[in-house]
């Protein structure tokens, strides 16, 4: 902006993740975009803003289109995107097998297509706010080690972290940082829901029997602002995601024979 506010742009804004790194941000002076499919979720988001220093635009992001019209948008009320947060993502668990084509098709096009298409959108805008501008990515737990009945979603979750390994290579010498999240079980209306159509549960009726955790949601708009500010290319957030890192790098043999004993899906 005209006054030197630092800006950024959130996919998935109107709940749970978004929002929490949404009013952090806010609360830290900066000029917060909203993006998301649902209006009313974007509306109760803007309420626990600052007024007058926010902006709201649905956003489907698999339409590649709607990236350029709502970031140039953007643009245009706050001058510049310094961070876009590539936060908009679903979830899907279960045995492979029960999952239908809609449902693995339309979580690639939101999870790891969105990513993508909100990486090739932003990129002209970070480029001018150069150095010090930031792409953040939500990676997950998930892609970190693959578990039974996270195929569908580990997958999108390691592209996720592979973008942005990538692009931390080819963008370096633009100036633009680029940084991602993993985080575990965190508190937001995505543990209530099922993990697909033919299941029954609930993700949370899985993950609490389990015996992991769930982090609540502002530890995770914390790790923005740290990831943001920082030089650490994964930030990790919560247990889950700590233990799935030094098993993946320390014991792996141990957590393949885990997954393979335990057979059942989480999800």
């Amino acid at each position: 902006m005209a006054d030197g506010t630092r800006t950024i742009f959130i996919t998935g804004g109107g709940s749970g993740i978004g929002r929490a790194v949404a009013v952090k941000f806010a609360a830290q002076g900066w000029f917060v975009g909203l993006g998301d499919i649902s209006e009313a979720g974007m509306a109760g988001t803007v309420a626990l803003l600052p007024a007058g220093r926010s902006f709201a635009v649905r956003l489907d992001v698999r339409d590649r289109q709607m990236w350029d019209d709502a970031l140039a948008a953007f643009v245009a009320v706050a001058g510049g995107i310094d961070v876009l947060f590539n936060n908009a993502g679903i979830p899907i668990g279960g045995a492979l097998v029960d999952c239908s084509a809609e449902e693995i098709e339309r979580t690639l096009d939101i999870n790891l297509k969105g990513v993508i298409f909100g990486a090739q959108a932003a990129y002209p805008h970070l480029k001018a706010r150069a150095p010090g501008s930031c792409l953040l990515n939500t990676a997950s737990a998930a892609g970190i080690y693959g578990v039974p009945g996270g195929s569908v979603y580990s997958a999108t979750k390691f592209g996720v972290r592979s973008i942005t390994e990538s692009l931390d290579g080819e963008w370096a010498a633009d100036g633009i940082a680029v940084r991602d999240l993993m985080p575990g079980f965190i508190e937001t209306p995505l543990l209530d829901i099922a993990p697909n159509r033919k299941s029954n549960e609930v993700i949370r009726d899985r993950v609490i029997p389990a015996g992991l955790e769930i982090s609540p949601v502002t530890d995770v708009a914390d790790a923005a602002w740290q990831a943001v500010h920082g030089d650490r290319l994964h930030t990790l957030v919560g247990k889950t995601a700590r233990s799935a890192q030094f098993a993946a790098r320390f014991l792996p043999g141990l957590i393949r024979r885990r997954n393979r004993s335990s057979g059942r899906p989480l999800g």
